[in-house]
């Protein structure tokens, strides 16, 4: 969502922004300069909504993108008072999201996710396109990475996606613990794991650990956000699937391996990178619903416990070597 903040910042940069967000995402752009951020913590239940309420007392918004397709937000949005509450198109606009806008942007049925949002900041009349994200990295996260990492080139690779259900986004073991000593050989370079703190991360990456031949640095559940921010901008290259660290390490500038068969990545992939992509969602489809991707609804999930099957350890390390060069 940044970009379409940074465009409007730099066309009316007198614009006051106020941006309700969540708390484990505040503590990766709370240091934002001229942006006020208002935390609705979701955990907190009917007392979230309470709090926002009070927040928001006696206050007037000329406008509210509500650029959150959740029923939560939506429900949110009843204590913004704003005459435009402008949302996504109606085939976009899931749970009901239109009976709580009065303008919609324009529909885009074969959209990325970041132009998606974009379009709320050029339906006010922002002419041009800014694709920064500028997101500060504190001093503290810079000395993470100096007590950590001792190598002065690395690579990332952070193995995990959330721990969700039907979540089969994750490469094998055994795949990131080849490409893991493949690197070593070929590159001489250590590679870094990263990650959150769940258990299921943390005995993923260790699984890796003892089975990669090249031992790499395990930092999976020991960084904070702005740590794991300041990993992922140092490195020379990150590899992951479709996960936040990977679009934390879009937003850098860093290179980009992204790992994609379950979703496609033209809509969910790291936008400045996905020439880097291992694309292998074509081939997915083809294979789960024997047709081409052009023929299955945008966005349409490959639920297929073996899907990542299909990206090899020669498919990451030709788009390294790609990269490397």
């Amino acid at each position: 969502m940044l970009p379409a903040v940074r465009s409007i910042q730099h066309q009316w940069p007198d614009t006051k922004i106020s941006w309700i967000i969540g708390k484990l995402e505040y503590q990766l752009v709370c240091d934002i300069p001229e942006i006020e951020f208002i935390i609705f913590d979701k955990s907190s239940g009917w007392s979230a909504y309470k709090k926002l309420r009070q927040q928001l007392s006696g206050r007037s918004f000329d406008v509210l993108l509500h650029m959150q397709i959740s029923l939560r937000a939506s429900l949110a949005s009843l204590l913004i008072k704003a005459p435009i509450k402008l949302g996504f198109d109606k085939a976009r606009a899931k749970n009901l999201q239109s009976l709580f806008c009065n303008c919609q942007i324009p529909p885009s049925p074969r959209q990325h996710v970041l132009d998606s949002l974009m379009e709320f900041a050029l339906s006010l009349g922002i002419n041009n396109k800014v694709i920064e994200w500028n997101i500060p990295i504190p001093e503290s996260a810079l000395h993470f990475v100096q007590q950590n990492i001792s190598a002065e080139k690395y690579i990332t690779i952070n193995p995990c996606t959330s721990a969700r259900s039907n979540n089969w986004r994750n490469l094998s073991v055994h795949t990131y613990a080849d490409v893991i000593d493949q690197i070593h050989t070929q590159y001489k370079l250590p590679c870094v794991l990263t990650g959150g703190p769940s258990q299921t991360e943390i005995d993923f990456a260790a699984e890796i650990e003892t089975l990669a031949k090249h031992t790499p640095i395990n930092l999976v559940g020991k960084s904070q956000l702005k740590d794991l921010l300041a990993i992922l901008n140092q490195a020379a290259v990150v590899i992951a699937p479709d996960t936040g660290p990977l679009h934390m390490a879009n937003a850098c500038g860093t290179p980009v391996i992204g790992l994609y068969a379950s979703s496609n990545p033209d809509r969910t992939g790291p936008y400045s990178n996905l020439p880097n992509t291992v694309n292998k969602y074509p081939e997915a489809v083809r294979r789960e619903f024997h047709q081409s991707i052009e023929n299955v609804k945008w966005g349409q999930r490959v639920r297929d416990p073996d899907v990542m099957t299909l990206i090899s350890t020669e498919d990451i390390l030709q788009k390294l070597s790609n990269i490397l060069k």
